[in-house]
């Protein structure tokens, strides 16, 4: 009886036994707070292939280095992903270096619509629901240094500024909502722990306040999606389903490089959750791709 159709016998001149299946190799093009999440899931569910980490960054911040330090992880430093050959499963980089994936993970993240206010180091960003956390630390310390309930300049418009003003309420900031955009952050006096006093406008108007937030909007970086033909939202982002899929087999997205109803899904799902269930879903999709590809 011959062997069905799915489970070809691999022949070879001194062995009858089968080929060893070869360990399914996962790509992460990005290297932000979802794909370091990602990866740290994937570890703790004890992925048994490679994940290989393209990151932009030409520097070797600590915690890719973290990362990078696990046994099956490679990260490619400078390395961006430029584009993507979906039929051959292969991604290029800006050097011209190719690697080949099972899986391809697209979390190349968001940038600005504008160009940084001048002196925006000094304020509080809020771009993701992972930075509630953040700004709620940061408002503990300011609470603590005023003995009072701060009053905060919360500075944009769409919903990351609804996000963000939810944040601050809850935390027991009064916050004053400005549409208009600032020419630049009115820095505190020398030695202060608080960063921001306000913020100043172009005709020399000011609006002053404890703390300053900036929740200004951004548009997911998708063109790498795009160069695949992968499908892309009209307000940007990589169109994913529940199961961070794409429209295209092998390829999926997570974090602010991905869209859900059209919205950015850093503004849906922390970083964390999503890399939990997307790390589940690979490792459910690797042996399958296998046995595809084998087929």
């Amino acid at each position: 009886m011959s062997a069905p159709a799915q489970f070809p016998v691999v022949a070879t001149a001194r062995t009858s036994e089968p080929a060893p299946e070869a360990a399914p190799k996962i790509l992460i093009a990005g290297a932000g707070p979802a794909a370091q999440a990602l990866v740290s899931q994937l570890a703790a569910s004890r992925f048994a292939g490679t994940v290989t980490v393209l990151s932009s960054r030409d520097d070797a911040p600590a915690e890719l280095l973290e990362l990078a330090a696990l046994p099956f992880v490679s990260v490619r430093f400078g390395q961006p992903a430029s584009h993507i050959d979906a039929d051959a499963r292969v991604v290029t980089t800006a050097d011209g270096m190719e690697f080949s994936y099972d899986q391809l993970v697209i979390a190349t993240g968001s940038a600005p619509v504008h160009s940084p206010v001048d002196g925006s180091s000094r304020c509080l960003s809020y771009s993701t629901i992972d930075d509630a956390a953040k700004i709620g630390d940061a408002i503990k310390e300011v609470t603590r240094v005023l003995g009072r309930r701060p009053l905060g300049i919360l500075v944009g418009t769409g919903p990351a500024a609804g996000q963000a003003e939810a944040v601050l309420r809850a935390r027991g900031v009064r916050p004053v909502r400005t549409t208009a955009r600032p020419a630049a952050v009115v820095p505190t006096l020398a030695g202060s722990v608080l960063p921001a006093a306000g913020v100043e406008f172009e005709d020399g108007s000011r609006m002053n306040g404890d703390l300053v937030v900036l929740a200004e909007d951004r548009v997911p970086r998708d063109s790498l999606a795009a160069s695949a033909g992968v499908r892309t939202a009209e307000s940007g982002g990589v169109v994913v389903g529940r199961d961070f899929r794409s429209s295209v087999p092998g390829i999926w997205a997570i974090g602010d490089a991905a869209s859900f109803d059209g919205v950015r899904l850093g503004l849906l799902v922390a970083s964390g959750s999503a890399a939990g269930a997307c790390a589940a879903q690979l490792m459910a999709a690797a042996p399958a791709a296998r046995l595809a590809a084998a087929a």
